[in-house]
């Protein structure tokens, strides 16, 4: 049996399909799987042993451009690559109108989606031939996975999701595994971030613990604040900038994880490494870290400068 999976953005809600994976290869022998994704996350399908063929878009990048020569041939090029195969079923677990409309209604199969009522956008279940209706009040993993188990036939496992992508990096950890934790500082939105102030005095409550902290970074202004985060402190190492892969190797290495609320913290539950999840004005309880040993460190009134390093310090006492 072949699937097309149709998912492609953002980081949080790719990795938050992986375990919808597992489910199926697990209630159905030989199944495999191809998957279309935005371009900035194609390594991540990848690591899934289900995962046969990842087919990357470029929606976001090619709306600046729709009409243009070069985007008119990488999106010719894009219908082939998504036509050449016939499947057996499609599964359009976006449930937008522009993946519904530029990527499922392409792929030749019977096509799968959530109906009208709990669809993100409704109008994206016109473009499906069988529509499911799955629970919103539930975490996004347990939707995906209950969307995989309506629309290929089997009951929807009760044992907690399992992402089955930690070998995939495992299997070459080196002698610095274990030894040192990651701060992943860095976000989009202003209120998620956690005060430098809060960063620095965490850092320095755990300088007498032996455990190493290094420090990711993807942009520039990111380096930036991972330095000053690091000033004065020989137990602190600013990375080098990393492929998606390469910091997903470090963080599948790491004793333990700090994190505020960015895909890069749903990567740490996919590894299965224990990580404490800063939260301000989102909410966990729906999209929040899933997985094993993942704490959601609340802020008082959902203002992060609200949360003190004490108490981030006290959530990770058990982990040193």
């Amino acid at each position: 049996m072949r699937v097309l999976i149709v998912k492609t953005s953002s980081m949080g809600d790719v990795l938050h399909t992986l375990p919808a994976l597992t489910d199926a290869q697990q209630a159905i022998p030989g199944i495999r799987f191809d998957w279309v994704v935005e371009e900035g996350f194609a390594q991540i399908p990848s690591w899934h042993a289900a995962v046969d063929r990842v087919i990357p878009v470029a929606i976001r990048r090619w709306r600046k451009a729709w009409f243009s020569t070069a985007i008119k041939a990488e999106r010719k090029t894009f219908q082939a690559a998504v036509q050449a195969q016939h499947y057996d079923a499609i599964i359009d677990a976006q449930g937008l109108v522009k993946s519904a409309a530029f990527v499922t209604r392409l792929a030749r199969g019977v096509k799968h989606g959530m109906d009208w009522q709990t669809a993100r956008e409704p109008l994206a279940s016109l473009f499906y031939n069988c529509r499911h209706h799955i629970a919103k009040q539930q975490h996004a993993v347990e939707r995906t996975r209950e969307l995989f188990a309506k629309s290929l036939g089997y009951n929807k496992p009760q044992t907690q999701g399992d992402y089955a992508i930690a070998q995939h990096f495992l299997n070459n950890m080196n002698t610095d595994t274990g030894r040192y934790a990651v701060f992943l500082h860095a976000t989009t939105r202003d209120d998620k971030h956690w005060p430098e102030s809060n960063w620095r005095e965490l850092i320095g409550l755990l300088s007498q613990s032996g455990v190493r902290i290094k420090l990711p970074w993807g942009a520039p202004h990111e380096e930036a604040r991972a330095k000053r985060l690091s000033e004065g402190f020989a137990h602190v190492e600013v990375l080098p900038r990393m492929t998606l892969e390469g910091v997903a190797r470090v963080l599948a290495g790491a004793k333990f994880v700090v994190s505020v609320d960015t895909g890069l913290s749903h990567l740490t539950a996919a590894l299965d490494r224990p990580n404490v999840t800063l939260y301000g004005p989102t909410d966990p309880g729906l999209i929040g870290g899933y997985g094993k040993n993942q704490v959601a460190c609340r802020a008082p009134g959902n203002q992060l400068a609200m949360l003190n390093a004490d108490s981030v310090r006290d959530e990770l006492s058990s982990l040193l």
